[in-house]
């Protein structure tokens, strides 16, 4: 009986690596916040105008480690004065292992944002109404059209280029 689980044992199976991601930490890289029109803005009256811009960087730290940083920027106008402008830029360090190139980008992309924008949200939220501003919630942010519009745009930009690379080759 032990030599037929030995046996068993020497013969490996074919596994493939298992896909994991593993959240190591959370935190706030940098905040701002700026009211240049404040006090006077407060008495102002008229519709505001809100531009929401959002970008987000990659860092590999170790083989497998990442650091992600996700950065929102909000500026709010009124009429021609900038009545507030907000920036978090929220970080998260994940491991993740087990995943091709083309899938660890789509999690770099889609599923560690995911993570680290409600922390970002709040914090956003926390500032403006610090502010002396209404309190205000950013709605949610469908990270997988973002990259899936990346990907349509990058094949775009991929097709135009290689015809005219083939053109200049020719003409040479």
């Amino acid at each position: 009986m032990t030599d037929s689980a030995a046996n068993g044992a020497a013969q490996p199976q074919a596994q493939q690596p298992q896909a994991q991601i593993v959240l190591q930490k959370i935190y706030t890289k940098d905040v701002s916040f700026e009211a240049p029109a404040a006090p006077q803005i407060f008495q102002e009256e008229g519709q505001t105008n809100l531009q929401l811009n959002l970008s987000q960087r990659v860092t590999t730290l170790a083989e497998n480690v990442y650091e992600v940083v996700l950065t929102v920027t909000l500026t709010c106008t009124l009429g021609e004065k900038t009545a507030y402008l907000a920036e978090v830029q929220q970080a998260g360090i994940f491991g993740i292992a087990g995943f091709d190139a083309r899938n660890l980008e789509a999690v770099l992309a889609t599923y560690c944002p995911n993570v680290l924008f409600p922390y970002a949200r709040q914090t956003i939220s926390d500032l403006i109404q610090g502010g002396g501003f209404a309190p205000f919630l950013l709605q949610p942010v469908n990270f997988e059209q973002i990259y899936a519009e990346q990907l349509r745009r990058r094949a775009a930009q991929q097709a135009e280029g290689a015809p005219a690379a083939g053109a200049s080759a020719e003409g040479a």
